[in-house]
């Protein structure tokens, strides 16, 4: 789906059909995707409201059921009393970054949430991780603006998509994505088949994130959005949480985090967090590389 910025409507949280959500490509951001963009904002805000329930009530493990997706998945809580405002804020977007990474991995590895219908063919696309991070940025400005929130996301949203410089309308984003047909991406194939993208974007840690511009115009400067991954004193957010995933029969535990079928480390029920997340990132790039040529599907 296309939109483009004087399409876009007011934001609703949990999503409404007015907000004219799409993908919109800019000049120093490449392709944003409006509804991720939307939905990890609104993570932030709803993972911020459950750290400030945790701290009242001094639940030294505040535990939080989230569903099916790749297995059973809950997220773990650990906020000491003297956590600042500021470092709550930064641990809810980290959080948020997180689940849409999560989300990019199971998809990849054929988790799907209709049977049969595999998502594949989207996971990790060229504009997921940098709109997905975009999000948390967002949500984090609007959870610290005076604003209602509703008002503070459209208000942000819209100024950051500015800074990156929208084309003019759908018919540009349009150009856009056939100027990289047959690069990035090919209509020779058809959804849902995971060929119909020739390029994915697997670089989702790290410092920075940078987007991927035409590449007519890669010399333009590049708007990178930070990773947090600290406390304002130099903690690493990781302890503060965690996202506990008990890994359903699509992941091959052994293979991947022991290198070894025969190999067993007593983790039996085969239970990951968000430090696992690289290595199966990491295993699943190299097995594909083995199963497509590497000068047609790229993985960097």
């Amino acid at each position: 789906d296309i939109t483009s910025y004087d399409q876009l409507g007011s934001h609703k949280y949990l999503g409404d059909k007015a907000e004219m959500n799409g993908i919109i490509y800019t000049q120093h951001g490449g392709f944003v995707d409006i509804a991720h963009v939307r939905d990890v904002a609104d993570w932030t805000a709803y993972v911020y409201n459950l750290i400030n329930k945790a701290q009242k009530e001094e639940n030294p493990h505040f535990e939080l059921k989230l569903g099916k997706e790749g297995g059973t998945k809950k997220l773990i809580l650990k906020i000491p009393k003297e956590f600042t405002d500021d470092d709550a804020i930064i641990l809810a977007g980290k959080i948020a970054y997180d689940i849409s990474v999560w989300h990019e991995i199971a998809t990849w590895y054929g988790n799907s949430f209709l049977p049969f219908i595999s998502e594949g063919y989207s996971a990790f696309s060229v504009e997921d991780a940098y709109s997905n991070l975009m999000g948390a940025h967002v949500g984090m400005e609007a959870i610290r603006s005076d604003l209602p929130y509703n008002d503070a996301v459209t208000k942000i949203l819209n100024k950051k998509l500015l800074q990156l410089i929208p084309v003019e309308n759908m018919d540009e984003t349009a150009a856009a994505m056939n100027a990289v047909k047959d690069i990035w991406w090919t209509d020779k194939a058809y959804m849902p088949s995971g060929k119909v993208l020739l390029k994915r974007e697997f670089v989702v840690y790290g410092d920075s994130l940078y987007p991927r511009l035409l590449p007519d115009m890669s010399t333009l400067h590049r708007k990178g959005l930070p990773i947090y991954t600290k406390t304002a004193k130099g903690q690493d957010l990781n302890d503060f949480y965690d996202i506990k995933i008990k890994l359903n029969l699509r992941f091959p535990y052994k293979k991947i985090f022991l290198n070894s079928p025969d190999s067993d480390d007593g983790n039996k029920d085969k239970t990951i967090t968000q430090r696992d997340f690289q290595t199966l990132i990491s295993y699943g790039t190299s097995e594909n590389r083995k199963k497509y040529p590497i000068d047609k599907y790229q993985f960097e």
